[in-house]
């Protein structure tokens, strides 16, 4: 890129991210604000790059230390994801490490109160009771349940010594809640997991369509990259499809307001319109499609011991089309609330093969009953229009988590899952990692284990008697929360939890055992992006205290439950288990980079081959695995004949919906400011100053009619909790009527006791977007 561009562009950038801080009321660390950068010249401080520890954009950054603490962060210029800049929760990555309730030590509980004990001890009586549990009981009586958040190096401990040591597949991550629709959207489209393109298409695109996707607070970097690319080439569009009005939606050129689980009507629509108007790419599908149509009224998952299997059936494309012909303008307009002028216009959008488009989602389309099917039918929108396989014109699932894709779903620490897009139900793939692991035939478990779920049911039910929690806060996310927590209160004897983490949560608070963690730049660490890159970091400032890294507190207790030759003893524990993580991905399309390469650069875009990063996955010419003369080569598409699938999903109803007793949609999610439970981001000062409590976001219509005022107080009832909540009227965003909005970071406040715990029968993920909840004013 020209440097005159690139500054013209980060200025634009700088403003967009500056202007978003100031708005939230954020403060930005002295000497690292979006409109400056800090002096690197410092005599005192040492830099160093890290990928940030917030999201799963994989912004660069450089850490500097002064004196064994960090005194500044500020974004790499080196880095092209963010060329330097932040958001406002990267600019205060320093405040992260230093709340002044760190935990410290080992805690066991006795009674109702907590103990310090040392190392020993606290690994000791995980292994003996670990043990205890697996001869009495079995494999199946213990759980792992871990994070996106997880290194790369941590997730693969944790996957090797419960699936190949303890013959456990009961592991999942917290990615489950997140993105594990996505995974399965692409395995049965493309027969693999992760996105095509990458980051780069942004700066080709003419069109971002955003499917549920505020991505101006949740993914503000890359949003910043759009406004810039926007501001370069004024034909460029933003079209925010949506349920709420927000930061996104003012930056849009069109905003189309839509009814929840409305998203699967609307993409049938312009399938639709593809069709009838000939604006299909003909050629594009001869040579690389295949249409399937799977199961239908398939449930969604409320009862325990929950178990479905689809069955693909090969359809042709005269048949799709007649399938698809019941969704018109006047029918898309009843189920989705999106007038046919506007679907139209939207799908003129993808019909238009003179332009590059882009659709970005996140956990709009993923946190869904019928996730899966949504991701399935945005890919058969680019499929039809030929919107695929060029710069700037891609479908692309964005992530949460900084290591969602590189742990979850790279390593595989799924319930179903092993490295690289394996799953324990194959036996090659089984055979493959037993040999990897030096393991006997047939020891890993043909079964998918419990997904996060029916793993907290099982919890609950007494089925799971032993289980470890690293890096995630599962007792303010969890749907349905009281349910499980009540249950642990009620019998905190009959299971032993155990706990990892950084800080003090209401999870720490139920656990029997707390062992404190190191955190991001206090351990060695690789995580993996969005966009295939995969980075890695040095140890820059010790823990605090015993802190120890979650993948030493894994292998020692491993080793001391007799499974040293799983984890000889090594001086370089972290890059040992990457490189041995990494024959997995050789040869099959995953090629990570190796860690001195990737030492040595801010990421590398997997498949790497002969020290080659790939930009665009599938492409003959751009892809080592890609062959063929053709526009596209979809090798991991084995089953069928490496040709992409376009699916029949139809839409279906949500789990529950507003009715007489509840007549509201309630759907959460997260702000700017706060990441996720907000455990980390509600200790430093500026983030909590900026939004220190949630609150209930409605429509004024809605709240004048209920009698509710801004800053007064109403209750929320769903048929699993109730909770008191002060309102918020048209600050940051503003719903549609009839729905209410509630961020999930308050853990004084939980909202998860009143979600509900339906999930996507193939992904298993939960719906977070759509219960039915009534409201009472409490207050004015």
């Amino acid at each position: 890129m020209p440097l005159d561009r690139k500054a013209e562009m980060t200025c634009t950038r700088r403003d967009f991210l500056k202007t978003a801080a100031v708005s939230a009321g954020v403060v930005t660390v002295p000497g690292c604000a979006p409109s400056s950068t800090p002096d690197l010249s410092l005599s005192d401080v040492t830099w160093s790059r890290a990928p940030c520890r917030f999201c799963g954009t994989g912004c660069g950054t450089l850490v500097g230390v002064r004196r064994g603490k960090i005194a500044a962060v500020t974004g790499d210029p080196d880095c092209s994801v963010n060329e330097g800049l932040l958001c406002a929760k990267g600019y205060h990555l320093p405040g992260v490490l230093y709340g002044e309730d760190r935990l410290t030590h080992p805690m066991l509980r006795r009674g109702d109160r907590f103990e310090r004990i040392g190392w020993d001890e606290a690994l000791d009586l995980i292994a003996e009771r670990f043990g205890a549990v697996l001869a009495e009981h079995g494999p199946n009586a213990l759980a792992m349940y871990g994070s996106g958040q997880w290194t790369i190096p941590e997730g693969y401990a944790a996957q090797k010594w419960f699936k190949g040591g303890l013959r456990s597949n009961n592991i999942d991550p917290n990615a489950r809640l997140c993105m594990a629709s996505a995974v399965t959207g692409f395995m049965t489209t493309f027969g693999g997991d992760e996105p095509m393109g990458c980051y780069d298409d942004i700066e080709h695109a003419d069109a971002y369509v955003l499917w549920g996707n505020n991505m101006a607070e949740m993914h503000p970097v890359l949003f910043s990259r759009m406004l810039a690319r926007k501001g370069k080439a004024s034909h460029v569009r933003i079209v925010d499809l949506t349920t709420r009005r927000t930061e996104t939606s003012r930056y849009a050129d069109d905003v189309l307001m839509m009814k929840p689980q409305g998203d699967l009507a609307i993409a049938n629509g312009i399938c639709r319109w593809l069709l009838v108007h000939d604006a299909i790419d003909s050629a594009f599908i001869n040579d690389h499609c295949t249409f399937r149509r799977g199961k239908e009224d398939i449930g969604y998952g409320t009862e325990d011991h929950f178990s479905f299997k689809d069955d693909p059936q090969p359809i042709t494309l005269d048949q799709y089309r007649a399938l698809v012909d019941d969704y018109t303008p006047q029918r898309v307009q009843e189920l989705s609330g999106v007038a046919p002028d506007d679907l139209e216009r939207l799908a003129r959008v993808f019909a238009d093969d003179r332009k590059n488009v882009i659709s970005f989602w996140c956990m709009g389309m993923n946190q869904h009953v019928r996730g899966t099917w949504i991701n399935n039918l945005v890919y058969a929108v680019h499929l039809l229009s030929g919107q695929i396989g060029r710069p700037g014109a891609t479908p692309f699932s964005l992530t949460g988590q900084p290591s969602a894709c590189g742990t979850a779903r790279e390593v595989g620490t799924l319930a179903h899952a092993l490295p690289s897009d394996m799953s324990v139900t194959v036996p090659e793939h089984r055979a493959k990692a037993e040999k990897i692991w030096g393991l006997p035939e047939g020891t890993i478990d043909p079964e998918p284990g419990l997904h996060a779920v029916e793993m907290f049911r099982a919890l609950e039910r007494g089925d799971v008697k032993a289980m470890w929690v690293q890096v995630t806060n599962p007792f303010v996310t969890m749907p349905n929360l009281r349910r499980f927590r009540d249950a642990k209160l009620a019998h905190r004897d009959d299971s032993f939890l155990v706990v990892s983490d950084v800080y003090p949560t209401p999870t720490t608070a139920i656990a029997d055992l707390v062992l404190p963690s190191s955190l991001w730049v206090e351990k060695v660490g690789a995580f993996g992006n969005s966009e295939r890159r995969t980075q890695v970091w040095d140890q820059l400032v010790p823990p605090p205290g015993e802190a120890r890294p979650d993948v030493w507190q894994t292998v020692e207790v491993a080793r001391r439950m007799g499974f040293e030759a799983l984890f000889p003893e090594s001086d370089d524990l972290e890059r040992d288990l990457y490189e041995e993580y990494r024959t997995f991905t050789l040869g099959v399309g995953k090629d990570v980079a190796t860690w001195d390469d990737l030492s040595e650069v801010a990421g590398l875009r997997w498949p790497v081959v002969d020290g080659k990063e790939t930009r665009w996955r599938y492409v003959p010419g751009e892809d080592p695995y890609a062959q063929g003369e053709g526009r596209m080569d979809f090798y991991k598409a084995k089953k069928t004949d490496n040709r992409a699938v376009i699916w029949f999903r139809p839409w279906e109803p949500a789990a529950e919906e507003p009715d007489d007793e509840y007549p509201f949609w309630l759907s959460t999610g997260r702000v700017l400011e706060h990441w996720h439970s907000g455990s980390m981001t509600r200790r430093i000062p500026e983030l909590h100053r900026a939004v220190p409590h949630t609150y209930c976001e409605m429509h004024p219509d809605d709240a004048r009619e209920l009698g509710a005022v801004q800053n007064g107080t109403v209750r929320l009832t769903t048929r699993r909790g109730t909770i008191d909540l002060p309102v918020s009227i048209g600050r940051r965003a503003t719903p549609m009527r009839g729905i209410v909005f509630v961020p999930f970071f308050e853990e004084e406040q939980l909202i998860n006791d009143l979600t509900l715990d339906a999930f996507c029968p193939i992904s298993k993920e939960p719906d977070y977007k759509k219960c039915a909840v009534r409201l009472e004013v409490v207050s004015t």
